[in-house]
């Protein structure tokens, strides 16, 4: 169930990506933010009501929330014209957060891939704090391109992959991730700084000429 769930991430990644860049209106985002929010909540609950006490499970859906948490945010965000403080803000947590996951991920469910992927999400919701929350507008286009690649790294085709029972050999994939992410991300960085529109040089005023007098 939760796998179906973070195909839909992959959707909403996408969207909100596009959003990011200036290819989709905000009101037009807002419908599938609200919809995979409310799938990222009802999931990890249902999980963990039919857990049976098992702590592995109870930890593995909880994270779940805080993704459903920022979808529902944005939406409403979008829908009600709010100022984007707030899910920025609440960005930075899920960014701390998603550093413990990941750790969980490394050290006690034995899942290096998804370890390396709550790292991806940590970098993503830490751009999201930088950008809604700090208002480093610079960076916006920046994180909508991260977020659109995420959006498939990380989601829609790990989920494709789980689905289809074709998802093999986790250490080969957490170390392709990790060198992967360092990789594109950085180029992306340096593609975006270059393509930045740069201030224009202010130019001093030439020194005018005494008249003549005679």
């Amino acid at each position: 169930m939760a796998i179906v769930g973070l195909l839909y991430v992959g959707a909403v990644l996408f969207i909100n990506g596009l959003l990011l860049i200036g290819a989709v209106d905000g009101r037009a985002a807002a419908p599938i933010n609200l919809f995979v929010g409310g799938l990222q909540v009802l999931t990890p609950t249902y999980l963990i009501f039919t857990a049976a006490g098992d702590p592995q499970v109870i930890l593995a859906a909880s994270g779940l929330y805080l993704f459903g948490f920022t979808y529902l945010y944005v939406g409403i965000g979008l829908l009600a014209g709010l100022d984007t403080t707030g899910v920025g803000w609440f960005s930075l947590f899920v960014a701390v957060a998603a550093v413990g996951y990941s750790y969980a991920n490394f050290q006690i469910l034995g899942d290096r891939p998804f370890g390396v992927i709550w790292l991806y999400w940590a970098f993503l919701w830490a751009l999201f704090f930088v950008v809604l929350g700090l208002k480093r507008e610079s960076l916006t286009r920046y994180t909508g391109w991260v977020t659109i690649i995420q959006g498939w790294v990380t989601a829609a085709i790990p989920a494709y992959l789980l689905l289809t029972n074709l998802w093999r050999y986790p250490d080969a994939v957490a170390l392709g991730l990790a060198i992967g992410g360092v990789v594109v991300f950085g180029a992306l960085f340096v593609w975006d700084r270059r393509r930045a529109p740069r201030a224009p040089v202010p130019t001093k005023p030439a020194p005018s000429v005494p008249a003549a007098t005679g």
